[in-house]
């Protein structure tokens, strides 16, 4: 049978209230007695219960953690590095799905409130007003992670998109590439896909090069088989392209596929370049050049700083900005403009 607190008392000769205090601030007791509630702990293998202990601290040591979509290699990287600041620090993690579904999420959200964590990370997705007007009747902080606010003042870790995007264009320009095409989630998407987008184009009109969104973008949602009709329908409005810049490596993995199937040699007819380096990026074929995002420091950082906020720290960047870089593999070739 596991030992309760009463046993370790009896054990010690000395009250319930001293074994708590030992437990929960060992200063105020005097040493011979604190030695001897440590001794019968050790005796007893005895286990504090974690919900009693979490309501004498009004803390559960427990994060919430919501993702879009766990199947995606993106978010198994970041919640590595979650994980592991969190493990440091004593904390578990609360790991949810939300589907993309804002319903599901609100009442994930309800539910984690209920369960009284700590504190609350939100990844990838934007912050809308009805997102925000739930979390504003939580007393519970919250960090975004691979995501931000510009509309509320909330924490947040990330690249920055637009200069990263107009890197990968850069990139591919100093390869030698006029003819550059682009995979895109919708322009709307203030996270993603607006920022990539301006960057992209940004970076083509600053090497005086033809930038007309209609011919050279395809938009679409980030999933494998919508990326590849969207392969599909930027290769039919823009056959001489020699170059495709994808905004997230599953998107770049799609494009691969269809122009493999169609015969179309990467990178010596068309370059790929793609966005994250995910494991994948560099487990295919040909290897996948892509934009770096440092997955795995976005979500440790976005559980330090949320551990700063529940412990009332100042947080002095509320936006922080990782750096990104660019990891050349197979999947771009240099060609004469």
């Amino acid at each position: 049978m596991k030992a309760s607190i009463r046993d370790v008392a009896k054990l010690a000769n000395v009250s319930i209230s001293t074994v708590s205090r030992v437990l929960n601030a060992p200063e105020l007791v005097v040493k011979e007695k604190r030695e001897k509630v440590l001794a019968a702990i050790a005796q007893l293998n005895y286990s504090p219960n974690a919900l009693a202990r979490g309501l004498i601290h009004r803390r559960t040591q427990t994060l919430g953690v919501l993702f879009p979509n766990i199947s995606n290699l993106f978010y198994s990287e970041v919640l590595a590095g979650m994980e592991g600041a969190a493990h440091e620090a004593g904390y578990n993690l609360m790991i949810c799905n939300t589907d993309n579904n804002a319903q599901k999420k609100h009442a994930i959200l309800k539910v984690l409130n209920e369960k009284q964590i700590d504190g609350l990370i939100l990844t990838s997705e934007p912050v809308l007003p009805d997102d925000y007007e739930v979390l504003s009747k939580f007393t519970f902080p919250v960090v975004l992670a691979a995501t931000h606010s510009p509309d509320y003042e909330i924490a947040s870790v990330k690249v920055d998109d637009e200069k990263a995007a107009y890197d990968a264009a850069a990139y591919l320009i100093s390869s030698g590439h006029r003819r550059i095409g682009m995979i895109s989630g919708s322009i709307d998407d203030p996270i993603s896909g607006g920022p990539r987008i301006r960057g992209f184009l940004r970076a083509l009109n600053d090497h005086g090069i033809e930038s007309d969104p209609k011919k050279c973008i395809e938009y679409g949602s980030p999933q494998f088989e919508h990326s590849y009709q969207a392969m599909k329908a930027l290769h039919a409005k823009f056959p001489d392209m020699t170059a495709v810049f994808a905004t997230s490596d599953e998107r770049a993995l799609a494009a691969i596929s269809y122009l493999h199937e169609h015969r179309i040699r990467v990178p010596e007819e068309i370059s790929v370049i793609g966005f994250d380096n995910t494991r994948m990026a560099g487990m295919c074929f040909p290897k996948l050049t892509t934009v770096a995002q440092p997955l795995f420091d976005i979500g440790y950082l976005s559980v330090v700083k949320l551990l700063r906020l529940i412990r009332g720290e100042p947080v002095h960047d509320l936006r922080t900005v990782v750096p990104h870089s660019i990891v050349e593999r197979d999947s771009v070739i240099s060609v004469k403009p």
